[in-house]
């Protein structure tokens, strides 16, 4: 299923979160610590059971707590110590943290335009802009191939993240509108081998069908 042509590559399964209530009522959560809510529990039990045959080497998570809590359902099942990365955490969105993209717009109409642009350097007043987030995950993802080379890894992440290595690995730029769907609890597949990065799997849920997913925007 997962073809890779060089045997000593690194192989990382990045996963997003399962759901939460902010994610059901479209609140962007960005540093905003929030669990998962049932639904969210069962797809990381599902998810889980699906991907625990690929035995991980080691097992990494942002340090908010819906991922840990989702990456921990996953240690259960390899037995496994869940290693905590605060450098693939979700993106800062500034004044946006805990209202909807439309109460933003009403609110800061201005900051919602730098939005919908994907502005590179904006950063939601004091938040974080998609340059340096970037660079941050750009950072975090050599931090893990420099240390398990030619390993295999899951990584529990965010929304914000999957973004950035999605469009690095497929060479879509920065600064365009989203066109691919990122679900809860999907395993996505990518191979290093030095000449860097590459997609795999995307968003592969096939397990999912019988836990309500919320929309994936």
């Amino acid at each position: 299923m997962h073809h890779v042509s060089n045997p000593g590559a690194t192989r990382i399964c990045f996963i997003r979160h399962g759901e939460t209530d902010w994610n059901v009522a479209r609140r962007i959560q960005g540093h905003t610590d929030i669990p998962l809510n049932k639904t969210g529990r069962a797809q990381a039990l599902a998810m889980a059971f699906n991907a625990a045959h690929h035995r991980f080497h080691a097992i990494y998570s942002s340090d908010l707590l819906r991922a840990t809590e989702t990456a921990q359902v996953l240690a259960q099942r390899e037995d496994q110590a869940v290693k905590l990365f605060p450098q693939l955490r979700e993106r800062h969105y500034g004044v946006f943290q805990g209202i909807t993209a439309a109460e933003g717009a009403v609110l800061y109409p201005e900051a919602y335009a730098h939005y919908v642009a994907r502005d590179l350097e904006y950063d939601f007043e004091r938040g974080e802009s998609l340059h340096d987030l970037a660079d941050r995950v750009g950072e975090g993802v050599d931090w893990l191939l420099r240390h398990h080379s030619g390993q295999t890894l899951a990584v529990v992440s965010h929304s914000g993240v999957l973004d950035v290595i999605y469009r690095r690995a497929t060479g879509r730029p920065l600064h365009t509108p989203r066109d691919f769907v990122i679900p809860n609890c999907a395993l996505n597949w990518f191979h290093f081998d030095g000449q860097g990065w590459h997609l795999d799997v995307w968003a592969d849920r096939h397990y999912l069908h019988d836990v309500l997913t919320e929309s994936p925007e």
